[in-house]
């Protein structure tokens, strides 16, 4: 299956499929030039991060970087009139979403796979960002897509599969109240590529458990409780396992912030910055697949964020009520005057409301 086609995919049991309604499933559009399939989840961060470092000499690095990033129109469709306003107090700010996928997860042998969504928030002052995790199969209403698709409730997720980045935007939008400001995609599989360069990172597993899917040899891998080194075969299954856990996808997530935290924490350490092989490993896998909007500049935000480290960044889910079902799918309701506190406070750049509301 060609790239193109993976990224038109979503997790089979959602209702990711305009099948529901009329028997065939459009293809969602590919970023141009798409060439690997490695993590960049923190590829922004983590550069704006090694820029701190003055590694990066003149500049001359971060533009070669930035022109060999894929490009993808994510705002072309996106009607005008429905976009949230700004808010005056939080001009500066910017919301950045993030758009993850797993095309490589053995769950998923139809070659659909598992979406990640999460809101970006970079505060005016650039002096913390803080990231909301959206579960995919919270349930919203999907906007009609310019071609016809969507224009009913369903999993969030199912806004991709209808209508692409524009639709997916949309509906965030919608969902949350806050203006997108930029968009980057992402492949959840590449975190094998990131955490081996890094040469392992650092995670405390919350209670012992053995997944169901594994890239070990023998199908399966056994966690244990408390502090481990994992390599990247062991972290990416880490990230993808959800059924060890009574909560599942709510697990899942706490999972992938957790290892996009210690990736940080590692990129930033003096071993990897001090290394020109070690960091020339880390740009390139960090670089080759991330795909981001055709406004955000690369240069531009690394230099604006170049003090920021991973303590300065703080993780949330959106408030939810938990899982139940519509119809036939489990779905996940969100706490809808909980979830509006908190991204009103992210729209006005209140940090500290958006912690409080977050917790």
């Amino acid at each position: 299956m060609s790239d193109r086609q993976q990224l038109a995919d979503v997790e089979s049991h959602s209702p990711g499929s305009e099948e529901d309604v009329d028997g065939g499933r459009p293809s969602a559009p590919a970023p141009r030039r798409r060439r690997g399939r490695r993590i960049a989840l923190i590829v922004l961060l983590v550069l704006a991060l090694l820029g701190g470092g003055g590694v990066l000499a003149g500049g001359l690095y971060y533009r070669s970087v930035n022109s060999s990033i894929d490009r993808v129109d994510a705002f072309q469709d996106v009607p005008r009139e429905s976009r949230p306003q700004a808010v005056a107090e939080a001009q500066g700010a910017m919301n950045i979403m993030i758009l993850g996928s797993d095309s490589r997860d053995q769950e998923n042998s139809s070659g659909s796979r598992s979406d990640t969504i999460i809101l970006a928030h970079l505060t005016k002052d650039r002096s913390s960002a803080q990231l909301i995790s959206i579960p995919r199969d919270t349930w919203v209403h999907v906007p009609r897509s310019k071609s016809g698709h969507g224009g009913r409730d369903a999993k969030i997720n199912a806004a991709y599969a209808w209508g692409g980045v524009p639709l997916m935007v949309q509906t965030v939008e919608k969902f949350t109240g806050v203006r997108i400001d930029h968009v980057t995609m992402v492949d959840f599989a590449g975190f094998k590529e990131i955490v081996d360069a890094l040469g392992g990172v650092e995670v405390d597993v919350e209670k012992s458990f053995t997944t169901k899917y594994s890239l070990h040899p023998s199908g399966s891998r056994t966690f244990e409780k408390g502090p481990q080194t994992l390599d990247g075969a062991a972290a990416l299954d880490y990230a993808r396992e959800r059924h060890a856990f009574a909560d599942g996808d709510f697990a899942r997530i706490r999972h992938q912030q957790q290892v996009i935290k210690a990736i940080l924490d590692k990129a930033a350490s003096g071993g990897v910055l001090a290394s020109p092989g070690k960091l020339n490993s880390f740009i390139k896998a960090t670089t080759s697949a991330v795909a981001v909007d055709e406004s955000l500049s690369l240069v531009d935000l690394a230099m604006k964020l170049r003090h920021l480290r991973s303590g300065n960044l703080e993780f949330f889910t959106c408030p939810t009520k938990g899982t139940g079902r519509v119809g036939t799918e489990s779905v996940v309701f969100a706490d809808t005057a909980k979830a509006r506190k908190l991204f009103d406070a992210v729209r006005r750049d209140s940090v500290s409301e958006i912690v409080a509301a977050g917790k």
